[in-house]
């Protein structure tokens, strides 16, 4: 079995290879070089949940995945449990509300998510999940997507960072946690004057088919979606973390 997930991991990586004109660069390159893409790989599913309780670091995962969404084209479906989503936050990092659907799915949303990759004219997918998702789930959720070429997000929720349910093994292409640090001084030469400086975060890429985990501290998204590498933070291996 190990010898045929050796396999298996070695054709995913070579195929993987040649579709990189399908995914969204992050725009940093330790990132990116990583990802066997060069990017968030479009017709497949991937996830982010918070590295903390989402009580502190929720918004964090959600601006992340905002992020990547509006350096896309094309409308989005995103479902939720509950009508609890702040659209002028989405709106401050590019991502328009009137790019956006909204649907509240309460105990229905992976059945609402797949229906909705499977519905033409969509360019991306968004749920949020609180609970488990099985491996057949999310293989259904993968399929899907791929099926349709559109990219498939799952905001994990939890009140707990370190929810075993969160490390359970599932279909998707990349997992992420994002974890919100304290912002910097408003300017860097001048620290004791007031204000805040761009937000910070700390990604960690727990998972990535056919690629290599690390995290990095980053700047969070401006208004255009963007991210940027602190300067004085190297990025660090997953181990290391």
């Amino acid at each position: 079995m190990a010898l045929l997930r050796d396999r298996i991991a070695r054709i995913e990586h070579i195929h993987q290879k040649g579709v990189a004109g399908r995914s969204v660069a992050l725009g940093i390159e330790a990132i990116d070089g990583v990802l066997p893409t060069g990017g968030i790989r479009l017709g497949a599913l991937h996830e982010a949940a918070s590295a903390g309780p989402d009580t502190e670091h929720a918004a964090a995962a959600t601006l992340f995945v905002a992020g990547i969404l509006a350096r896309l084209d094309g409308p989005v479906l995103w479902v939720l449990r509950q009508a609890d989503l702040f659209a002028p936050g989405l709106a401050g990092v590019g991502l328009r509300p009137d790019r956006v659907v909204f649907a509240e799915a309460g105990k229905d949303v992976l059945s609402v998510m797949e229906e909705g990759l499977r519905h033409p004219g969509l360019t991306a997918v968004v749920a949020e999940l609180t609970g488990r998702l099985s491996l057949v789930a999310s293989r259904r959720l993968q399929l899907a997507a791929e099926q349709a070429g559109v990219l498939a997000i799952l905001i994990r929720r939890s009140q707990a960072f370190d929810d075993p349910v969160l490390d359970e093994p599932t279909a998707a292409a990349t997992r992420w946690r994002i974890a919100a640090l304290p912002s910097p001084p408003a300017l860097p030469h001048a620290p004791d004057t007031p204000g805040l400086g761009r937000g910070r975060w700390r990604l960690d890429l727990t998972r990535c088919r056919g690629g290599s985990p690390g995290s990095w501290i980053v700047e969070a998204c401006d208004a255009t979606g963007r991210l940027g590498l602190v300067s004085d933070a190297a990025d660090r291996s997953a181990r290391a973390a």
